[in-house]
């Protein structure tokens, strides 16, 4: 099956690829890969999807299909080849030289997207390991250059050593480097997250899918200006501000919120690796608040695979509050009889407040819904007073 897509703006045209192997989350329509790939300045020009048991060994689609991508890729001006899914080394490398273009998958898009989008110190090394970790996977004779020998007096890498295994010895000492130094950092956060310990901060965190508007309800929350925008991994580096929750009783608390990389689909194991020192501030929060983009119809799906990152960083035994974003853009007819309620999330009760960042409808129910929890897990918190502050790697 394949479709025309319509470049919004002049870049790299690329045709998008899917492949049905029967699984639940399977993207027919490739809207997800789409974004993905506008995010990363490309232009969409067709799409095709089709099915399969298992993947071909050598082609990851088989020969015949293969021949059907590179007709619809000349048909449609493409110069690049996307793949929904991830491809190893050897399948990408026989799709280039059968297709006679460049092709790439998931994982080096999100990696890109990253590359791009990563400010903080922290954040650009993060990023920088996790592309070194995949490039070399990819040292398997894909290019030319790391066929010929060297070796001799005077020469790198010994003789009769290949050029791919002296590569690939520079790219393990390029990764050693790279963690040592995400090591130091981690040791930063960590110090400074033991401060607010010590000054007993209640501290949230705001956790979901990315696009699900989470940027853009934090801003809304503490008035700050952090970068939102409704595309994919508008944020990577944490921001924490501090939160004040009015309220007649007390006067008003103020609590610890940071806003984080938003999750994926598919989310390479590398990036998790690489970006477990920005997702420790959620590992070690007091309370997550998930954004769920309530106006998606896959946000269930969504939502599963944000409980499964989750478990994999040791959150998921952290009490969560479910805020389905996004109100102003559900129909009339759709919208809940009440905007607060409670949901099951693996097998426990979790408060749900359907709200609208952009709107701010819904959005003083949710503070006094942060104001009694943190009433109630901290009584003994000092009234706090003082301004915004941000926390981010040097």
């Amino acid at each position: 099956m394949s479709s025309p897509v319509t470049p919004d703006s002049p870049s790299t045209p690329v045709l998008l690829v899917g492949v049905d192997f029967g699984l639940p989350h399977f993207d027919g329509e490739l809207d997800e890969l789409g974004l993905l790939a506008q995010t990363a300045g490309l232009a969409p020009v067709a799409r095709l999807t089709c099915k399969r048991k298992a993947p071909d060994a050598a082609l990851f689609v088989g020969s015949g299909k293969a021949d059907e991508i590179k007709f619809l890729a000349e048909q449609h001006g493409a110069l690049e080849v996307l793949f929904d899914q991830s491809l190893s080394p050897a399948q990408q490398r026989n799709l280039e030289r059968h297709l006679g273009l460049p092709v790439n998958d998931r994982t080096l898009l999100i990696l890109e997207i990253f590359a791009q989008r990563a400010r903080s110190h922290e954040g650009k090394l993060q990023v920088e390991l996790a592309r070194l970790q995949y490039v070399s996977t990819r040292l398997v004779r894909r290019w030319s250059h790391l066929e010929r020998q060297t070796g001799g007096a005077g020469v790198r890498g010994g003789p009769g050593e290949k050029q791919i295994e002296l590569d690939r010895r520079m790219i393990g000492e390029a990764i050693k480097r790279t963690k040592e130094r995400l090591v130091k950092v981690k040791r930063q956060r960590s110090t400074q997250r033991r401060q607010r310990e010590r000054r007993d901060t209640f501290t949230i965190s705001l956790v979901g899918y990315t696009n699900a508007g989470k940027s853009t309800l934090f801003n809304a929350l503490v008035k700050a200006r952090a970068y939102a925008a409704d595309q994919l991994f508008a944020t990577l580096d944490t921001t924490t501000r501090q939160l004040y929750l009015g309220n007649g009783q007390d006067g008003g608390r103020s609590v610890s919120l940071s806003d984080t990389v938003g999750f994926i689909r598919d989310l390479p194991h590398g990036l998790i690796d690489a970006f477990q020192a920005t997702l420790q501030e959620a590992a070690d929060a007091d309370l997550l608040l998930h954004v769920v983009d309530g106006a998606n119809p896959g946000h269930p799906e969504q939502m599963a695979e944000v409980q499964r990152v989750l478990a994999e960083i040791g959150a998921a035994d952290i009490p969560q509050v479910l805020v389905f974003n996004k109100l102003d853009a559900i129909d009339a007819a759709q919208r809940p009889p009440s905007l607060i309620d409670q949901f099951e999330v693996d097998g426990v009760q979790a408060p749900r407040l359907f709200v609208s960042a952009r709107s701010g409808e819904g959005l003083a129910a949710l503070r006094q819904q942060l104001a009694q929890m943190a009433a109630s897990a901290m009584p003994s918190m000092p009234l706090r007073h003082d301004t915004e502050f941000h926390e981010a790697a040097a």
